[in-house]
């Protein structure tokens, strides 16, 4: 099946994956926001498929503002469920794809703990499960 995605859809897609990195770089604060963002970061720029050349993209439409971790997330959660329905509408296994792809970015970027993630990091990351999986 060949996907066909709109420069909006590829924009909701980057901002989806991307901000849900910066979500948890936001949410460890008190830890190492930039070994959260640079893993994550390097997670979602291996991806393969057509969701990786749309990750892989060098774009300035990734809009990311905010000035609290609410902020953020209410703009990010929104997108990563919008995500998941236009790649299910087009090709299911895409969408799997780039649920995995988040995935793997929030594992990569948590795994820069020594030991379990913070109560404030854990949550964040149900929450970017649960938008992912609302769709």
């Amino acid at each position: 099946m060949s996907i066909i995605l709109t420069d909006q859809d590829k924009t909701t897609l980057r901002t989806a994956a991307y901000g849900a990195v910066s979500l948890l770089a936001a949410a460890d604060a008190a830890g190492s926001p930039h070994k959260v963002a640079t893993e994550g970061s390097i997670a979602l720029a291996s991806a393969t498929g057509p969701i990786g050349h749309v990750l892989a993209a060098k774009t300035k439409d990734i809009k990311l503002d905010g000035k609290s971790v609410a902020e953020l997330a209410d703009h990010v959660l929104p997108a990563l469920t919008e995500a998941m329905n236009l790649l299910n509408k087009q090709d299911p296994a895409e969408a799997d794809n780039f649920r995995s792809t988040v995935i793997v970015a929030v594992e990569a970027a948590t795994r820069t703990h020594q030991s379990e993630p913070s109560p404030t990091l854990a949550d964040m990351i149900r929450k970017i499960t649960a938008a992912l999986d609302a769709a």
